[in-house]
């Protein structure tokens, strides 16, 4: 006679609780594999590969970390007139980051923190950048690998696509070119920038539409000072889970994805590892359009431990989801867990924003947001005394049922970068220019 046992109601056999208990004991953190593989026209594309990082700034990478100190960065730096933007970058991000990220979290903590973190370091980033004077700009896509847990932030037009082990595929960053986001070129506009195509005379405009002053093609990058604040680095961020199946990750500059569309790059990868699938796509790229830009690919392979290849996946098997398949509440079967199957191969979304206003993407409901010190600065961490600084809702109307006086908060000069993103010091410059003179 088969006796089975209640645990909470659920009648899930007593044998099967227990496999399920072995089996989760055993899950192990993912091999991270990955290649690169770049073809160079102008020389302003740069990459950041940190197979094992620490955590916390100042640790840098190395084989030291230990596993659960350990995070995986990959990050592509397009720069644009020139390279210091990117190469600025690359240097500094990762640190403005972490430094946003309080300390002595638990895993789940520093997960939730991470949004947050990431949009305070790409706009601490910028906000120094501009101390260079330099005027050159860059696009970033920066990629965290956290266990199972990937987290991705991008501004401009490199992009990330993820192929989950049964060929599923998906977005994992935004393409912020104003011809693809009409929602940008809203924002722009409204901030006090100009929308257009470039005019030959008697006719109509060529061209991609672009932000004027300066002619720029995207609505959000890092630096481009000369272009105006409504350019903003404020970056979509999108955090999934994988199944412990794994996946493949595709980070490329849009001297890629201009010339091979994502299901077409991904074809080409197929049983190739990481560095072979990279060499691949970059080949394949310019071999479709002629080298016409730098061209840089990242691929990433994240596999159950001791795997050392990708899955094979047969051609035209991929299916691009715009939706993400949440993970499925029922039990699985007894025969899934004979099989070693832990769960079934979903990706599971965790966050998703994409919002340009600081005060949407500082804010952080309870009980995330208590992970925060209140009175330090939410961008550059400038540690303030109760009242110095200026809450980031500090403007919003009197009907809101947001309090305005419960932060986070803006240091002076992080409150001035956040106005002039949101176009309010062009608003109020505009104002003073057409005041009449007193007689």
């Amino acid at each position: 006679m088969e006796v089975h046992a209640d645990v909470d109601g659920s009648g899930v056999p007593l044998a099967v609780l227990l496999k399920r208990e072995l089996w989760n004991q055993k899950v192990e953190r993912p091999d991270i594999l990955f290649g690169e593989a770049n073809k160079s026209k102008k020389g302003e594309d740069f990459t950041l590969l940190m197979p094992r990082c620490h955590r916390t700034t100042g640790g840098g990478g190395g084989e030291n970390a230990g596993d659960d100190d350990a995070i995986s960065v990959f990050a592509i730096f397009d720069g644009h007139n020139g390279s210091t933007a990117a190469i600025y970058t690359r240097e500094n991000l990762i640190n403005n980051v972490l430094a946003a990220i309080p300390p002595n979290l638990t895993s789940e903590e520093w997960t939730a923190a991470l949004p947050r973190a990431l949009v305070a370091g790409f706009v601490k980033t910028d906000k120094d950048f501009q101390t260079k004077a330099a005027r050159s700009g860059t696009t970033v896509t920066f990629v965290i690998i956290d266990g199972w847990v990937v987290t991705v932030a991008s501004v401009g037009d490199s992009r990330c696509i993820l192929e989950s082990a049964e060929g599923s595929v998906y977005f994992l960053s935004a393409d912020h070119r104003l011809d693809a986001n009409e929602e940008e070129v809203e924002r722009v506009t409204a901030s006090g920038g100009e929308v257009g195509r470039i005019n030959i005379a008697g006719g109509a405009g060529i061209g991609p539409l672009r932000c004027w002053p300066g002619g720029l093609c995207l609505s959000r990058s890092i630096g481009d000072i000369d272009v105006g604040e409504f350019i903003v680095p404020v970056p979509h961020v999108k955090q999934v889970k994988l199944s412990n199946a794994g996946g493949r990750l595709v980070i490329a500059s849009d001297g890629v994805w201009d010339a091979l569309r994502f299901q077409e790059a991904l074809n080409y990868t197929r049983g190739l590892p990481a560095e072979a699938a990279a060499n691949r796509i970059v080949k394949e790229a310019v071999t479709s359009k002629g080298l016409r830009d730098d061209t840089t690919c990242i691929v990433v392979d994240i596999l159950p431990a001791e795997k050392l290849s990708p899955p094979l996946k047969r051609p035209g098997k991929g299916v691009i989801k715009a939706l993400f398949r949440r993970r499925p509440s029922d039990e699985m079967s007894e025969d899934q867990m004979d099989r070693g199957c832990l769960e079934p191969d979903v990706v599971e979304e965790i966050y998703e924003e994409g919002s340009a206003m600081l005060a949407r993407r500082l804010n952080i409901n309870y009980p995330a947001g208590n992970m925060f010190k209140l009175h330090d600065c939410a961008v550059c961490q400038l540690e303030m005394k109760p009242g110095e600084g200026t809450s980031v809702h500090g403007n919003v109307p009197k009907h809101s049922r947001v309090d305005p006086w419960g932060g986070p908060f803006l240091c002076s000069s992080c409150q001035v970068k956040k106005e002039a993103m949101e176009g309010k010091l062009h608003s109020r410059n505009s104002q003073s220019a057409v005041q009449p003179v007193p007689k």
